[in-house]
């Protein structure tokens, strides 16, 4: 049995998740007058598919040593709608839809803030002997 029982790591997949979903809302608000600009979203499925395969890269001193190779440079499970315009100019922001996401992520993120919070006060509490 782990001491954690896997869910700081899965609060830690879950935040990084929503880090990267922030960071792609915020590239679609920065974009969006950009011409020919296509919106940008994440796939927490297809990030923890991504993740599953993609390798780290490693630096060899023996060529017995395991071979790391990195599989890809994009982000993993960020997709682009490519097809889709919203504007004249082929933009495909849709800032209504962007700032919903935007604050639907920061409440989602600021959740599991709060749940990473209390696990660690919990196990604080126990080192501590329950004083």
């Amino acid at each position: 049995m782990s001491l954690f029982s896997g869910t700081i790591s899965n609060l830690e997949q879950g935040l990084s998740y929503a880090s990267t979903k922030n960071k792609v809302v915020a590239q679609n608000i920065a974009n969006s007058d950009t011409p020919n600009y296509k919106a940008k979203d994440v796939s927490f499925s297809k990030m923890l598919s991504e993740a599953k395969t993609s390798q780290i890269s490693a630096y060899r001193t023996d060529s017995q040593h395991i071979n790391f190779e990195s599989t890809s440079n994009s982000t993993a499970g960020v997709y682009s709608y490519s097809n889709l315009s919203y504007r004249q100019n082929g933009n495909g922001v849709d800032m209504d839809k962007e700032q919903a996401s935007l604050a639907k992520n920061t409440i989602y993120y600021n959740a599991l803030v709060d749940r990473m919070n209390g696990k660690l006060n919990s196990l604080l509490t126990v080192a501590k002997g329950g004083s």
